[in-house]
């Protein structure tokens, strides 16, 4: 039972805050980025942490006559606002040993400085900071509540990192990234509370100011090198340092802002006028504002930008936890008081439900008086004459969260007849404690005085349909209540498939081992190039993707034939007229782009099927070039010139560069983009496109290329097109 209060409290506290924390952690990541990029340039100069403040300022003031000010920021970056020798103002990043100018002082970008405006007020003013800061203190209660539910399903904190059963992909990753990014995230949601009390003034405490008499003479001057402050300061330590306005004015003072305190100087002799001491609040302020942002160290920015992207995907995946346990409809026909065959689940995350539901719908279908419910749910049954158990083992050998009240209902509600019972277990073999509560409740029934064993517990190895359907033999030959043996019906199905035949199929050879595949579909399907179809070549959940290229109400796939490849042999095996289900997911992200003044095509290998279709629709006849790279000269390639030479006639094609990369004089495709350097430059600069599909190496080879010849040409990087979706990529 606690374990499902606090299951529950964990679920009602993402479903209240995961609007605001899906946004919270979108601009998380951003900002994460932004602090890794401002630590790239080499401004930080060797053993700054020797250097005191009066070597410093000793040095700047040889080189610059005025000095307005001296800061050092978290990136021990030391920057100046001064005057130079001939007049000019000079602000930027210097060597504090020589005056050196190192680089300009650069300001936030307007979109990073719209991203902190977003992520710390919603640009609510004192409205969106009390939001953020309700929605970090929930952060909070649900990383305690997920401690707490990993401690209770691992069974105690030493197991707390032990390995946990993969029932499927998103409650597998929930826990295991949960339990990597706990500390960062724990850290993340405290300061960022902290942050919020601190800012609307609920532990804002008052500076304490202290004024010291002039113990030295007026008339008795140092140079600043002899200053004691100054020399006892490590320049590390500086936030700022500001000058005097009037040189050898005693009522102006140097400003001195440490970390901790701030200190107001006399200018003549280094003598200590006034020092105003920050609370401990605004050091905690401070130090957690370094942990909230990274902006300290670079290692620890990019664990906050992990652990911030990792909260989009517990979001994610906890819904989906959510929707896997309760997607499976119950229908009850009949009445505890009425049913005869009564099955019980027991399951963390629907599973074991579902094989349930499965023997329960053929028993209501064959006339039979069957009822399901969860363990929690047991109670007297009057006319029951079977009773199915199928449990699953929660953590090291426990309960499952709807079975933890079984043990005490069996007890205080004995049948008053006699019951045969059969007990399946669903587990892992990978783990020690296979089945482990199964055994358990298979003893427990054995014991009680009203109940009869039907078979002998039957265990299940990670959903394996053939060792259910075994159990289903042995059950069915005892009761001689048949039911299907045909693996299909225990293993899920896939929704949305749509019937393909298949119009044409070409042939590999020696030299080429890529064929093409032409599909219809059955019905009409809103499709487009750059869309994606998944195919199931054994029938059951496990997918392949293609992209498509699409033209006239036909698909059209180019395949690498691959030995013993699982999807591609499936696809190559198939025959004109034949037929195969399989399902078109919408890729928008890589569609072409509707309103584009130019576009560049970018492929290797199996990457041109998208292309093709793409060039074959481009009725706009928008300007279109088209660079595909192979390893060989073959059939193939010579289709896809035949190909471009027929668009090119019609149009739709400006452009076909082809390089191959086992032939004489081997080229690949960044070779080509290197000699058309300007129009690629060109095309990105004046608001066009690219578009990438093929291999995860050529993607990255080609940007890295791309990002070259923008810094050279246009002094910008990729990533600047990327932001403005220039860069379209679908890559494997």
């Amino acid at each position: 039972m606690l374990v499902s209060i606090w299951r529950y409290a964990h679920l009602a506290l993402a479903i209240v805050s995961s609007i605001f924390l899906l946004l919270l952690s979108i601009t998380g990541v951003i900002l994460a980025i932004d602090a890794v990029n401002e630590k790239i340039p080499p401004y930080r100069v060797e053993h700054i942490e020797t250097l005191n403040l009066a070597q410093s300022v000793t040095a700047l003031r040889k080189v610059y006559p005025e000095i307005i000010a001296i800061s050092v920021d978290h990136n021990q970056f030391v920057s100046i606002d001064a005057i130079d020798a001939d007049g000019n103002t000079v602000k930027g990043y210097i060597d504090p040993n020589t005056g050196r100018l190192l680089g300009p002082q650069l300001n936030k970008s307007q979109f990073v400085q719209w991203v902190t405006a977003l992520h710390r007020s919603l640009f609510l003013k004192v409205t969106g900071r009390v939001i953020i800061g309700v929605v970090s203190f929930l952060l909070f209660l649900i990383t305690i509540s997920g401690i707490i539910l990993i401690v209770k399903r691992q069974q105690g904190v030493r197991h707390f990192f032990a390995k946990i059963n993969r029932d499927f992909f998103a409650q597998y990753f929930h826990v295991v990234s949960g339990r990597l990014f706990l500390i960062p995230i724990l850290i993340l949601a405290l300061t960022g509370t902290y942050l919020f009390l601190v800012r609307i003034e609920i532990l804002k405490k008052p500076n304490q100011t202290i004024e010291y008499p002039n113990k030295m003479k007026e008339d008795i001057q140092l140079e600043v090198a002899k200053f004691s402050i100054f020399q006892n300061t490590k320049l590390v330590d500086l936030k700022t340092l500001e000058f005097p306005f009037m040189e050898d004015d005693p009522d102006e003072f140097f400003i001195l802002k440490l970390r901790d305190r701030e200190l107001t100087i006399n200018q003549l002799n280094g003598s200590l006028h006034k020092e105003v001491k920050y609370p401990y609040t605004a050091l905690a302020e401070q130090f957690s504002l370094d942990l909230h942002t990274g902006k300290t160290n670079i290692i620890w920015a990019i664990i906050l930008g992990l652990a911030s992207l990792n909260i989009v995907f517990f979001i994610y995946t906890g819904f989906a936890i959510t929707f896997k346990r309760t997607r499976t409809k119950i229908k009850n026909k009949y009445k505890p008081e009425e049913a005869e065959i009564v099955i019980l689940f027991g399951t963390e995350n629907g599973s074991t439900l579902f094989f349930a539901n499965q023997i329960h719908k053929q028993l209501l279908a064959d006339g039979q008086k069957s009822l399901l419910l969860g363990m929690n749910q047991y109670q007297c049954f009057p006319k029951a004459k079977h009773l199915l158990v199928f449990t699953s083992t929660y953590g090291l050998g426990t309960a499952p969260s709807n079975a933890l009240q079984f043990e005490h209902k069996l007890n205080s509600h004995p049948q008053e007849q006699d019951v045969q019972f059969s007990v399946l277990g669903f587990g892992s073999k990978a783990y020690p404690d296979f089945c482990a509560y199964a055994c358990e409740i298979d003893h427990l029934l054995e014991t009680q005085a009203w109940a009869s064993r039907l078979t002998d517990l039957h265990t299940v190895n990670d959903k394996n349909v053939d060792e259910l359907i075994s159990w289903i033999h042995q059950w069915s030959a005892q009761t001689n209540i048949a039911l299907a043996s045909a693996p299909a019906i225990y293993s899920a199905k896939v929704v949305g498939l749509t019937k393909f035949k298949v119009i044409a199929k070409s042939t590999v050879s020696a030299s080429n081992t890529t064929f093409t595949l032409v599909l219809k579909p059955s019905g009409k399907i809103k499709m487009q190039s750059g869309d994606l179809l998944a195919i199931y070549p054994a029938q059951d959940q496990r997918e392949r993707f293609y992209s498509i290229g699409y033209k006239d109400g036909m698909v059209q796939l180019v395949v690498k034939l691959f030995p013993n490849g699982f999807g591609s042999s499936f696809l190559y095996r198939l025959e004109p007229n034949q037929t195969l289900q399989a399902r078109v997911m919408v890729n928008p992200s890589f569609h072409f782009p509707k309103a584009a003044n130019a576009v560049a095509l970018i492929a290797n290998g199996t990457g041109v099927a998208p292309f093709l279709g793409m060039i074959s629709e481009n009725e706009s006849m928008t300007p279109l070039r088209l660079y595909a790279g192979f390893r060989h000269r073959n059939e193939m390639t010579a289709h896809y010139i035949d190909f471009a030479d027929e668009q090119i006639k019609l149009g739709h094609l400006k452009q076909l560069e082809l390089a191959f990369s086992r032939e004489e004089n081997a080229q690949y495709v960044m070779d080509l983009i290197r000699r058309d350097a300007l129009y690629f430059v060109e095309l990105l600069d004046k608001g066009g496109y690219i578009l990438l599909c093929g291999a995860l190496r050529m993607q990255h080879d080609v940007e890295h290329t791309l990002n070259e010849l923008l810094l050279e040409h246009v002094g910008k990087t990729i990533a600047v097109y990327k932001e403005n979706g220039q860069i379209l990529t679908d890559c494997y």
